[in-house]
């Protein structure tokens, strides 16, 4: 495999470690390939202990935690960013003047992937990606074909997917602005490419410029090939236009009125649509493609229906992580009496259709803390505070209602370790009701 051989005798810096599997997955893929593995994280050793814990039995692996250095970034033969690093990195910049070159995991896990003769099909968008990718892949798997799932997936190695990718498979990867990055150093995008919708978000991380964040997703189609596929929302059109994509981009119509899936809501409708369209493209008849999306189950925190207690339906839907989704998972249940726990970490996103949307349909409004949470007070008139989730879920349940929603709106920092602890927190509290 020409992965093997790229990684062979190599000493490699890996750059973020994390809580959440990814770069521990990377790790132990790519331990027993190279010559030695430098992992670098700006978090304590005594933060990472859960992931330390599964690397112990690698001796080519060293650590330098607590910060970054910069002769890390320069004695060695290439770096592997984590996802979320700046692309301004000082250390990035170090390394790129030093010659070494800078990848990031899941581009590289597409790219050999693509070599060893399987389709890639990559999904990106605002909101949407998850579902749109999840439906993909189950319903390719329902129809008996060899897919793989990856990319921004809780707790997978995409690279660690490689033994397991055959010619003819389908690598399936969901893919966030950041992710995307790597393809575009890598100059490859997959064949096919969706691209759900664009709406604001992320603007702390790209400091207010909606371009800069639009063209790191576009690194989705901008170097895809003759004869690759571009599928896109009908929002997200006009904006693809204008970037002149090498591959015209084709609105999927909407479903057939007599097709019956299980997610909720508009928005759910048409990521449905995306995927049907999807997956025509990669070879399934219209019955099959049915067959698979009327089998889908919602995913976990995507309006995930949870349980029902005392006549009140609970719904998880953690990684509603912008306004925009927050407003959408409300008109989802329009006209039942809704309780919502919302609130976080801010990201420097405008509320005004949040507020609008709050103030016509909750009926109550549990808030936990966080820089987001304090603009958005200033703009409600009548809500509720907890300090934690726990008591949020105590709270909101304690107020009645027909639905019961835990859609956040904003980030998880702060409170949470991240918007995983976030979602564990809040399944835990409700299984306690």
């Amino acid at each position: 495999m020409a992965y093997k051989d790229f990684f062979a005798g190599k000493r490699v810096t890996l750059m973020g470690l994390g809580l959440l599997g990814r770069g521990v997955g990377d790790a132990e893929f790519l331990a027993p390939l190279c010559k030695e593995i430098l992992i670098t994280d700006r978090k304590s050793e005594q933060e990472l202990a859960p992931s330390l814990a599964r690397l112990k039995k690698f001796s080519n692996i060293r650590y330098a935690l607590g910060g970054h250095k910069e002769e890390d970034f320069t004695g060695t033969d290439m770096i592997i960013k984590a996802a979320g690093v700046p692309l301004d990195s000082p250390y990035v910049a170090v390394a790129r003047a030093a010659g070494v070159p800078v990848y990031m995991s899941t581009a590289l896990a597409a790219k050999f992937a693509a070599e060893a003769g399987a389709t890639v099909a990559g999904v990106t968008g605002t909101r949407g990606k998850s579902t749109v990718s999840h439906l993909i892949h189950h319903s390719l798997n329902q129809a008996g074909k060899r897919a793989h799932l990856g990319g921004n997936v809780r707790g997978v190695s995409t690279l660690a997917m490689l033994p397991d990718i055959k010619s003819g498979d389908i690598l399936v990867l969901e893919l966030d602005s950041w992710q995307l990055q790597g393809f575009g150093d890598l100059k490859i995008s997959p064949h096919v490419a969706v691209f759900t919708n664009l709406l604001s978000d992320h603007l702390n991380y790209y400091k207010s410029s909606p371009d800069a964040y639009f063209w790191d997703k576009a690194n989705i189609f901008l170097n895809q090939k003759t004869g690759d596929r571009l599928v896109v929302g009908a929002q997200a059109l006009s904006r693809i236009q204008k970037a002149v994509s090498p591959v015209a981009p084709v609105v999927p119509p909407p479903l057939p009125h007599d097709w019956r899936i299980k997610l909720i809501g508009e928005h759910n409708k048409e990521n449905a649509a995306l995927a049907a369209l999807a997956l025509r493209i990669l070879g399934l008849r219209d019955e099959e493609v049915r067959r698979g999306l009327e089998s889908f189950e919602p995913i976990e925190g995507r309006l995930q229906f949870v349980r029902e207690v005392r006549g009140i339906q609970i719904y998880n839907d953690n990684n509603a992580t912008t306004p925009d989704a927050t407003a959408a998972a409300l008109r989802a249940f329009a006209g039942k009496k809704i309780v919502l726990i919302t609130g976080g970490s801010d990201k420097a996103l405008p509320l005004e259709e949040l507020v609008r949307e709050i103030e016509k349909s909750a009926a109550t409004v549990v808030l936990l803390p966080g820089a987001g949470t304090d603009k958005l007070k200033a703009n409600l008139k009548a809500y509720t505070e907890a300090a934690g989730m726990q008591e949020a879920v105590e709270r909101a349940f304690a107020a009645g209602g027909e639905v019961l929603l835990m859609s956040p709106a904003f980030a998880s920092f702060g409170l949470f370790r991240n918007e995983y602890d976030r979602n564990d927190q809040f399944m835990d509290a409700v299984k306690n009701l």
